[in-house]
C-alpha cells in the first residue's frame, strides 16, 4: 500500500501579490472557493500526478523539485487544463513543504513561450531555484 504525502503549503509573497490578485477580482466567491480546493490538492500534490494534472519540470528525484499543476475555477464548466488556469509550485520533499511560486492563467504572461515567460518570472523573482530552470 502507497502512503500519500502531506505537506505543508505557502503561498509565495511574489505569487500573492501578482496574478492571484487578479483572480480574486475577476472571480469574487469563486476565487474564495478555488484556492481553497487549490491548497487542499497541493497539500496532496502527488495525487495530482496520478490524475496527470501536474507535471515535473526538474528532476522528480531531487530534493527541490519545481511542477507545473492545472486548475479550474469553481462552479465553471472548464476542465483544469481547458481552462488555462496554471500554478508553479517547488515541493521541498525534506522539508515536506509545498511553496506556490507562481498562480497565473497562461495569457497573463503576454505573449510568445507560456514556459519561457513564466521560467524568467522564477528566476527573476526566485534567485533560490534559478539553477534549477
Amino acid at each position: 500500500m502507497n502512503i500519500i504525502n502531506e505537506y505543508q503549503v505557502i503561498v509565495e509573497f511574489f505569487a500573492e501579490r501578482h496574478f492571484i490578485k487578479t483572480f480574486a477580482k475577476k472571480y469574487k466567491g469563486a476565487w474564495d472557493t478555488t484556492v481553497i480546493f487549490l491548497l487542499i490538492e497541493l497539500k496532496f500534490i502527488d495525487v495530482l500526478f496520478l490524475k496527470s494534472t501536474a507535471e515535473y519540470i526538474t528532476n522528480k528525484d531531487a530534493d527541490v523539485v519545481i511542477c507545473k499543476t492545472e486548475f479550474k475555477i469553481a462552479g465553471t464548466q472548464e476542465s483544469s487544463h481547458g481552462s488555462g488556469n496554471r500554478c508553479i509550485v517547488a515541493i521541498h520533499k525534506i522539508e515536506n513543504k509545498v511553496k506556490v511560486l507562481l498562480v497565473y492563467h497562461k495569457n497573463d504572461l503576454g505573449g510568445g513561450s507560456e514556459t519561457g515567460n513564466w521560467k524568467n518570472l522564477i528566476k527573476e523573482n526566485y534567485p533560490e531555484y534559478r539553477n534549477l530552470l
